[in-house]
């Protein structure tokens, strides 16, 4: 143990010296931009003082602010100056979560929340003594409009679903498991992804724990339920409810059915093949029958389907109306986003006061799985900031040359798409519509120009919206139940695959080839 700390210490030392000198570097670059841009230093110090900032408000598990603008709390873009190698930590974040469950399973179960710490301060800690300030209004505008509310989406759809119990005799055959994660994804539409996840998770669970061979479906259920079925409302998913924000209407996202059917249908047409080869592999013939008399299906705990329809309500509340702006550190929040993060905690308190300890016992609850997020995604949403600063400055970022290659609507729905499965899929798609409206629409103001991408230019906006929502499959961190659902799968006995077993057994073979056959259908 000694060792191993002397050794974290020294490899904390290096990085420290590898990145403070070159970050630092980086801020000479921007002092000098600063200077050469003087006309404009006046405004921009008074955004300084003021501490003003443009909020995108009301998403459903992301708040953001302008893309790329580092600066809101000094002079700096810094999504302009950082390099690419700044995303060395959060490469070394994904790969911690990739290789430490394999090559040591038993550190990782009782250190992964020091191991994300360990990566967060490697990125924090030298970029706050590099930008000082704008770092700091960085790293909290993550924590406050990102993190935060992702979060607390997360534990209360994970505490109000832990609270509904199906009880009764129900067995996974090929045909139950298809229908289930059928009607798991018509409901993601339109209680989201994670809602939907959350509700369905444990009786599909539930229903196959006499199948040896389990993984194969929880994988199929994050494809489908966790993210394809989100994709026909702003409700579904984070990019989408972005969009929403900035003037898709409402219905719009149903113009993507097609795609979704073509993306659902080749999916759960594999999954049946697959899970019937697998049933007769198995030598089942038919669903066992267990002992004594067999019982109804009947849901338990139904009032907290109230408290999961008070959250949806909440989440499309807080993008529609306006109540102003609070500045919380220095970051400004929509009044209505902090309204919604504290009416999703009284609903998960609601659903816990209300629920009986017994009844969460049946339904194998407990807090592990949300504690695991929690630990890792703060450490994965720090060490991201450099990625998604550079992604965001577009043209005059380091990401500068993929995304000037992006013109034909194909390029939008695999570049958006291939950036959404690693990043923050709401940023991501935000990046590339304001980047679809300026190349077709430039100097038009937003509200005049998201209408004509709605009509003359639909099919860059469905490459978009589908590119964002459909790629969030393709890795754990991809969208928010993914990780989630993983972690329940593993807390109640199935193997799940890891970070890069999930994508070169699964992703590459089943999800790659299909977004093929999407492509040549409709892009």
């Amino acid at each position: 143990m000694r060792l191993g700390k002397w050794l974290a210490i020294i490899f904390l030392l290096s990085i420290f010296a590898f990145l403070v000198p070159a970050m630092a570097t980086d801020q000479e670059v921007a002092a000098t931009h600063d200077t050469e841009h003087g006309s404009t230093h006046g405004a921009e110090h008074a955004v300084a003082e003021t501490g003003h900032e443009d909020v995108h408000a009301g998403s459903e598990s992301h708040g953001h602010g302008d893309a790329g603008h580092g600066g809101h709390g000094g002079h700096i873009n810094l999504g302009e100056v950082l390099k690419l190698w700044t995303c060395i930590p959060f490469a070394c974040m994904l790969l911690s979560i990739a290789l430490f469950p394999l090559l040591a399973p038993k550190f990782w179960h009782h250190h992964f929340g020091k191991v994300s710490a360990f990566w967060a301060a490697c990125l924090g800690i030298p970029f706050l003594i590099a930008f000082k300030g704008v770092a700091v209004h960085e790293i909290l505008h993550i924590i406050l409009a990102d993190y935060v509310p992702f979060i607390i989406l997360l534990w209360a759809l994970y505490t109000i679903s832990g609270g509904i119990l199906l009880k009764g005799t129900l067995r996974g055959t090929p045909i139950v498991n298809t229908i289930i994660i059928l009607i798991g994804t018509v409901l993601a539409s339109w209680m989201g992804t994670t809602g939907a996840a959350m509700l369905l998770i444990r009786p599909f669970l539930k229903a196959n724990n006499y199948r040896k061979n389990r993984t194969f479906m929880v994988v199929f259920f994050i494809f489908l339920v966790a993210n394809v079925g989100g994709s026909l409302t702003p409700l579904g998913d984070p990019p989408l409810f972005l969009g929403f924000l900035h003037g898709v209407d409402f219905f719009w996202t149903m113009k993507i059915m097609p795609h979704m059917l073509v993306t659902a249908g080749i999916l759960l047409t594999i999954y049946f093949f697959l899970d019937t080869y697998h049933y007769k592999k198995e030598g089942l013939t038919s669903a066992p029958v267990e002992e004594g008399e067999k019982e109804p299906l009947k849901l338990v705990g139904t009032h907290n389907f109230i408290f999961l329809g008070g959250v949806v309500g909440a989440v499309l509340t807080s993008g529609i109306v306006d109540w102003g702006e609070v500045n919380t550190l220095g970051i400004h929040r929509a009044v209505q986003d902090w309204a919604r993060d504290g009416f999703l905690i009284l609903m998960g308190m609601l659903s816990l006061w209300t629920t009986s300890k017994r009844l969460r016992e049946d339904n194998d609850f407990s807090w592990f799985p949300i504690v695991e997020v929690a630990y890792l995604f703060i450490g994965i949403f720090i060490t991201m900031v450099p990625c998604l600063l550079i992604l965001k400055a577009g043209l005059k970022g380091e990401m500068a040359f993929l995304i000037a290659a992006v013109k034909e609507p194909m390029h939008y729905f695999w570049v958006t798409g291939a950036l959404s499965g690693f990043l923050d899929n709401a940023p991501t798609y935000l990046t590339f519509f304001n980047t679809a409206l300026g190349a077709f629409y430039p100097g038009m103001p937003e509200a005049q120009a998201v209408p004509l991408l709605m009509t003359e230019s639909s099919i860059f906006l469905k490459a978009i919206s589908a590119g964002a929502v459909f790629f969030g499959a393709f890795s754990y961190i991809g969208n928010a139940p993914n990780f989630m659902v993983r972690s329940i799968a593993e807390e109640g006995g199935t193997p799940m695959p890891s970070f890069f077993g999930y994508i070169l057994k699964y992703s590459l073979v089943f999800l790659f080839p299909t977004f093929v056959v999407v492509t040549l259908i409709f892009f």
